[in-house]
């Protein structure tokens, strides 16, 4: 069983950056791919960026590319979502989840644990 735990949201103006971590419990969470979604009231759950294990591949939605960035630290358990140039169709709550298939994957179901979530409000 894995817990995750999401952190870093807030409220920041357009053009303003944040920085989401999760972090993760478990000593097999360097073999999982982690993705992060986000989801705004009466939508369906979007995804936002995928990492493999070893951060060799690595996906985005088109709308995010070239202002997020995915990482990850295996020694520190912790996925992190670096979001910059961030617009008010960004706010959204934000969750993380893995996958221990390792499979990268863009499709929520896919997926086996998953975080409480943290708000991201960016205003205009």
């Amino acid at each position: 069983q894995v817990q995750l735990v999401e952190s870093g949201g807030g409220v920041v103006q357009a053009g303003g950056s944040l920085r989401l971590s999760c972090a993760a419990s478990g000593r097999t969470f360097s073999t999982y791919a982690m993705g992060w979604f986000r989801q705004v009231p009466g939508k369906e759950r979007e995804f936002v960026a995928a990492i493999s294990w070893n951060a060799a591949r690595i996906l985005y939605v088109d709308s995010v590319k070239g202002r997020f960035t995915i990482s990850r630290d295996n020694a520190k358990n912790t996925v992190y979502l670096q979001m910059n140039s961030l617009k008010p169709e960004d706010t959204a709550v934000y969750y993380c989840a893995a996958d221990r298939g390792g499979v990268l994957d863009t499709i929520p179901n896919r997926y086996d644990y998953w975080g409480q979530g943290t708000q991201v409000t960016v205003s205009s």
